[in-house]
């Protein structure tokens, strides 16, 4: 088990677990596990079918945003487009499907910019990013009951904002300044 002080064996082992909620997007379960030293602990884990978001650059690196009211928050969030998973198609077909639907905007040259934890104490949830190119971009096609407004915002001052704290989101955070190192090496 131990090694020099250095756990060996890190993985826990789940023993039973219990659907404590079951929402239409968040399943919650509170499960017993055994861990690495042989005694047992619980764990209340949200489950979460992952989502998506896209870091979109117009020919004059131009990213797009949409600014959205975020009820947990009770404010109004700057973030890239962005949104959940669903069932029978990839992250980056959801990526495009989110990308055309809050934005309107048609991408190419898609790239993975990785993968995204948003908080791995508690929830399963997996964020894929992408940056793209802007191909073309007209109106909007919101889901019923979605309200946000679209936004250019150059990827310079995006990065600013982000390391000033005006972009508090994580998943935009983190595409932002991938797609600002891509982009300086010529990768984008």
């Amino acid at each position: 088990m131990k090694s020099g002080g250095i756990i060996t064996e890190l993985s826990e082992k789940t023993l039973s677990s219990k659907n404590i909620y079951d929402g239409r997007i968040l399943h919650i379960t509170l499960d017993e596990v055994e861990l690495p030293d042989g005694r047992r602990s619980k764990r209340e884990v949200v489950n979460h079918p992952g989502g998506v978001a896209v870091a979109a650059l117009d020919a004059d690196n131009n990213l797009l945003f949409v600014r959205q009211f975020r009820y947990p928050y009770k404010e109004v969030v700057l973030e890239l487009p962005a949104g959940k998973l669903e069932k029978g198609a990839t992250p980056l077909e959801n990526g495009k499907r989110e990308l055309l639907e809050e934005t309107g905007a048609v991408g190419y040259s898609y790239i993975s910019l990785g993968k995204l934890y948003p908080s791995p104490g508690y929830t399963s949830e997996i964020i894929h990013l992408y940056a793209c190119r802007v191909q073309s971009q007209s109106e909007n096609r919101l889901d019923e009951g979605e309200f946000l407004n679209v936004e250019k915002i150059p990827l310079d001052k995006a990065v600013e904002m982000v390391l000033n704290n005006l972009i508090p989101d994580s998943k935009t955070q983190t595409a932002v300044l991938k797609t600002a190192m891509l982009l300086n090496s010529g990768r984008i």
